[in-house]
């Protein structure tokens, strides 16, 4: 110890620790009291700038009012990000295309694109449409930036008083930043986007600029965009020459071209063109003597003609032909279509009958639909309930939860490494983090032992998701990949669709299985020709034959369960009794989206239900009992013959061998007869080209209600029967349910007799099999069956 308190040296001494705390105190007492001076020093010197009273209060209110500008620069800049992200200024160059559009057979059925030819610029645009379409439109045009707070206070009030949406607050450059970047849904983040949006193009464009688009990319009804194209289509010549009455009815078209089109309700048109005219005089453009001769003498409509211009199809084939012709300098351009017109009609008829009937009670208001070839020749599009009120493409453009209809990506995984439709499976998954599946309407699960195939019949979440565990997460989402789907991400319920994809991709997925597993990525365009005739681009000689990108061998075992999803499954109402069918239905948590997926030998289809603005319809919605209803509507009536093919792995439906075998009868007999094949096909193609297309197509539809009475007065009940059980462990591809030497055909149901015992979407189960607990729904965030 004493070494701590000596130090060696030339001789042993003690450390003076008296001296060195007397050191330590006075260091420490002496830079205190310099802090202090320094206190005092700054103290008095910022005593100088003390502000009381009035001085105080007006400091107080400048340093408060400092930092909420802050606060609020910050919140307003995290709420421009968004409608930054959607500001795409190649959206301004669809200008510098001018497309034709054919349909196979070479007829023209629409336009898009501004005509090179035709454009107009401002300057010849008449003084009397620009003043219409201010006084109506927009009357602060020249004074505001984008937003007219004034304007929007006035419609505020003048809404208030009568109760009702009667006056519109947005300005011209609002409507614009709409028209070019975002949908027409009605939520708060949309018209956040919309205001940041005006701000930015009033930034970049000056006031002319922004009034000249908008007078070339407004809808205007009929299938036309702009002022010159709508001249054309309503009064058969150029806006250059029109009159203040047809100024008038071109102005009115802006707010509701389709509720107030002359083609579509004349009575409607002129009393908006009116109110127009009311509008020119109150802003004091025109007297009221000068607007009493356009009065007196309405707009000409030119000849009446109802518009079958397939508007949701050809606005994707334009996107489908800019894409095609990049980069190769030819803008004016002739592209010949797959679009039917007679199935592209029947499915937009379709959606608005389904929303018509059950909208309004169970809370849907939109929906879209894509039909198309099981090669992925795209025949319809439905992008919406009404092309005239949105043009916002919800088939093309819209990601949205495909809830239990992803399982068919997840199942398809799982038959790719070592599963069968008979490998024994239980009804119980592990947890993935803190979320736990559950099936419909609650509950993880019974722990029973089924099937792969009632699985997937049943819509059970918890085998989904134990697949997709067991299969691995990154095997599904590649799978996805493969049949052209893209953004899925990895997630703990990404076997339920809790991720968003469009109705066209969706449908495109679902065809590769039709397909027997060949890529059936979604095609509209055959060819384009330059305006020289030139050919830009042939499918037939520039695309590749599409690729094995499923085997098909797995193509055709997801389609023997998925036939069975629709004869003994959730899908029970979309089966249909002259061909086999087979799909998968599809409900999110909410319920915000409903989807049936489903194919015939021929056809591919998809549809989907919900709001744009994701609110959820009804409790008791389901892809089930709401999409796969409107899914068969369509097939029923598209199939216009029993020439229909087989889908892969299933064999001819019994209606279609007794069509044929009956065919083949008088066929038979007509030979016998005298009659040549070869003189049958001559005299039905003579027949087919005197009748009117319009003729064909009332006869198709016809033919298509004959035989589906028919159909209906001969189906007969048949007996359901499941296949044996054998006790099993947990999900283990290799242990399967006894089968017999061939793959037993799936039992028959009668569509009737199964309308009536699917109560739920999910509960459509044949009598023999052993009870199973009811399906519970689960919390995730795409709890879907």
């Amino acid at each position: 110890m004493n070494d701590w308190f000596h130090r060696q040296g030339g001789r042993d001494r003690f450390i003076d620790w008296l001296r060195l705390d007397s050191q330590i105190n006075s260091a420490l007492g002496e830079a205190w009291s310099r802090v202090k001076d320094y206190w005092n020093a700054g103290s008095s010197y910022f005593a100088r700038f003390q502000l009381v009273g009035w001085r105080r209060l007006l400091n107080e209110f400048a340093s408060e009012s400092l930092t909420m500008l802050f606060g609020g620069f910050v919140v307003l800049y995290g709420l421009a990000l968004p409608a930054f992200e959607e500001f795409d200024e190649s959206k301004f160059l669809t200008g510098r295309y001018a497309v034709k559009f054919l349909d196979v057979n070479g007829n023209e059925i629409g336009r898009r694109g501004i005509l090179h030819n035709d454009a107009v610029p401002l300057e010849d645009i008449p003084d009397v449409l620009i003043k219409a379409t201010l006084s109506t439109e927009d009357r602060r045009f020249f004074e505001h930036y984008g937003v007219d707070v004034l304007g929007t206070m006035r419609a505020l009030v003048t809404n208030v008083q009568a109760n009702e949406v009667v006056q519109g607050g947005s300005t011209l450059t609002q409507q614009l930043a709409k028209n070019l970047f975002l949908s027409s849904e009605r939520s708060l983040q949309r018209k956040i986007k919309e205001l940041f949006l005006s701000f930015l193009l009033e930034s970049r464009y000056s006031k002319r600029e922004i009034l000249k688009l908008y007078f070339d990319r407004a809808y205007m009804g009929g299938g036309t965009f702009g002022v010159e194209a709508a001249s054309q289509y309503y009064f058969g010549k150029s806006v250059r020459d029109i009159n203040m009455s047809e100024a008038a009815v071109l102005a009115g078209l802006f707010k509701a071209p389709t509720k107030y089109s002359p083609l579509v309700d004349l009575a409607a048109s002129r009393a908006r063109t009116n109110q127009v005219l009311d509008n020119l005089v109150e802003a004091k453009y025109y007297t009221a003597g000068q607007v009493h001769s356009a009065r007196m003498n309405p707009a000409k409509i030119v000849e009446a003609r109802t518009s079958t211009s397939p508007d949701w199809y050809l606005d994707w084939a334009f996107e489908e032909v800019q894409r095609l012709a990049d980069g190769k300098n030819q803008f004016v351009l002739t592209a010949r279509t797959t679009v039917d017109l007679t199935l592209q009609r029947q499915a937009e008829e379709a959606l608005a009958a389904a929303l018509r009937k059950e909208g309004r009670d169970l809370h849907f208001t939109s929906g879209a639909i894509v039909l198309m070839e099981t090669d992925g020749k795209v025949r319809a599009i439905v992008g919406g309930p009404d092309y005239g009120e949105s043009q916002f493409n919800r088939a093309t453009h819209a990601k949205r939860q495909p809830g239990s209809s992803f399982k068919i990506y997840v199942y398809a995984t799982a038959m790719e490494n070592g599963f069968t439709p008979e490998t024994i499976v239980r009804d119980a998954s592990r947890s993935c983090g803190n979320w736990s599946p559950s099936n419909y309407g609650g509950g993880g699960g019974s722990g029973s032992r089924i099937p792969l195939w009632m699985a997937l019949a049943k819509s059970l979440n918890t085998v989904a998701a134990e697949l997709s565990f067991v299969v691995g997460r990154e095997k599904v989402v590649e799978m996805t990949k493969r049949v052209g789907i893209e953004g899925v991400k990895k997630t703990c319920s990404m076997a339920l669709g809790d991720g968003g994809i469009t109705v066209l991709e969706h449908t495109g997925g679902v065809a590769t299985f039709a397909n027997g597993g060949k890529l059936a990525k979604p095609y509209g365009i055959l060819d384009i020709t330059t305006s020289k005739g030139d050919l830009l681009y042939s499918r037939e000689r520039d695309e590749p034959p599409p690729r094995q990108v499923v085997s098909r061998h797995v193509a055709e075992e997801m389609n023997v369960m998925l036939n069975r999803v629709v004869t003994e499954g959730t899908g029970g109402m979309a089966n249909l009794d002259f061909t086999n069918a087979a799909g998968k239905t599809g409900t999110s948590t909410g319920p915000k989206d409903a989807w049936f997926m489903g194919f015939t030998g021929k056809y591919v289809a998809g549809v989907w239900l919900g709001n744009d603005d994701n609110r959820p319809m009804r409790s008791g919605v389901t892809g089930g009992h709401q999409a796969a209803p409107i899914w068969r509507d369509l097939m029923t009536v598209a199939h216009t013959d029993m020439n229909i093919p087989t889908i892969p792995g299933l064999k001819p439906h019994p209606r279609q061998i007794a069509e044929q075998q009956r065919l083949a009868e008088v066929r038979a007999a007509q030979v016998a007869a005298g009659i040549e094949p070869a003189q049958l096909a001559g005299d039905a193609t003579k027949t087919q080209a005197v009748l009117p297309s319009k003729t064909r197509d009332a006869l198709k539809v016809l033919v298509a209600a004959l035989r589906k009475a028919n159909g209906q007065a001969e189906a007969a009940p048949a007996a359901a029967s499941g296949p044996s059980h054998a006790p099993s462990s947990p999900i283990d591809p290799k242990q399967e349910a006894p089968q017999p030497a061939t793959r037993p055909e799936a039992p028959k149901t009668d569509r009737r007799a199964t309308l009536l015992d699917t109560s739920r979407d999910d509960l459509s189960v044949p009598a023999a099999m052993p009870p199973a607990a009811p399906p519970t729904k689960s919390p995730a965030p795409a709890a879907a069956h």
